[in-house]
């Protein structure tokens, strides 16, 4: 299987490598070298920082300031008078 460097010097793992070994987003993994020039890919001892989900809703939770009782703010939104 091979793969191209990006310009960054990232390539991506081919699937069938990353299911062998069960690497998900956010798992550490470890190159290591030897003398001869062969890399080998392994998981690392402990697990990275899971990559944070994007939560549409996130930046709004907890922001209101005012409690409203349900039947009132209900009223508000559907405008009965």
């Amino acid at each position: 299987m091979a793969t191209t460097i990006t310009q960054k010097g990232q390539v991506t793992i081919p699937k069938r490598v990353r299911d062998a070994l069960g690497l998900t987003p956010g798992t550490a993994v470890e190159f290591t070298a030897d003398k001869e020039g062969n890399v080998t890919l392994q998981k690392a001892g402990g697990r990275a920082r899971k990559p944070q989900r994007s939560d549409r809703f996130g930046a709004a939770r907890g922001k209101a300031d005012i409690k409203w009782p349900t039947d009132d703010l209900m009223a508000l939104l559907r405008d009965e008078s």
